[in-house]
């Protein structure tokens, strides 16, 4: 392996650059938990205090908007818990309709920032190591990239930062990604955005609330179904060329 310190000026600069991301985003996690914030991250902080949120929304309308983008974008880039209680805090906030359209636009955001991160720091790298049957795959992923991602962010089979990372090792073209981000992820945040909008009338109530009951099983197949239904296009095309073949 090349120690960085023989390196030209040229690359050794080049390298850096496609580090200091990394390390700024595995900085903000360490402070996220250093500084004990993930405390603020959940139901009985937002019970807590709802008043001045409200209030801090009901005056500042933009600001507030432009404020949950931006640390919704930097939680999800940054990979910290709470992007559920994000999520449903922004149907409290701001509606069902609203809530949905700024949460999907702050993911979409973090999830490309991670996406761009991943691919210009480790994406060359671990390409050029890809061979045999990996190869192959990476071929097929980008063969059908969309569909794939759709059904990725329709259905969370895995992760939301191992979806976000693996496209980035299969050279995805970035309107690809964020547009089946974007689209993939609305149907489960609307869901998500819709329980905050009764979330209010828990608190009134003094009833503690869970999450625990929300994915039923019609949900679910629900978001199956629209899984299935996205991956008509990857069918299709494969029975066409077989039958070419």
């Amino acid at each position: 392996m090349t120690d960085i310190a023989q390196m030209p000026q040229q690359q050794k600069k080049s390298i850096l650059g496609r580090l200091v991301p990394v390390a700024v985003l595995a900085a903000l996690a360490v402070a996220f938990f250093t500084l004990g914030l993930d405390q603020y991250v959940s139901f009985e902080a937002l019970r807590e205090h709802r008043e001045f949120l409200q209030a801090f929304v009901a005056e500042n309308a933009l600001l507030a908007v432009l404020i949950y983008i931006s640390v919704y974008a930097i939680a999800v880039a940054a990979s910290v818990p709470g992007a559920t209680v994000f999520t449903v805090s922004g149907g409290f906030l701001f509606g069902s309709v609203f809530g949905t359209v700024y949460t999907v636009i702050a993911a979409t955001l973090g999830a490309t920032l991670v996406f761009l991160i991943a691919r210009s720091a480790f994406g060359d790298a671990l390409r050029a190591k890809a061979s045999g049957r990996i190869e192959k795959m990476l071929d097929g992923f980008r063969e059908d990239a969309f569909s794939y991602l759709l059904v990725l962010r329709l259905v969370p089979l895995f992760p939301f930062f191992l979806v976000n990372v693996a496209p980035a090792f299969a050279s995805v073209p970035i309107r690809t990604y964020m547009v089946a981000t974007f689209l993939g992820i609305i149907p489960g945040t609307f869901v998500y955005v819709q329980v905050g909008t009764g979330l209010g009338s828990i608190f009134d109530a003094g009833e503690t609330f869970s999450l625990a009951n929300v994915l039923t099983p019609e949900l679910i197949l629900a978001l199956v179904g629209l899984a299935v239904l996205s991956l008509v296009p990857v069918v299709y095309k494969r029975v066409k060329a077989r039958k070419a073949a």
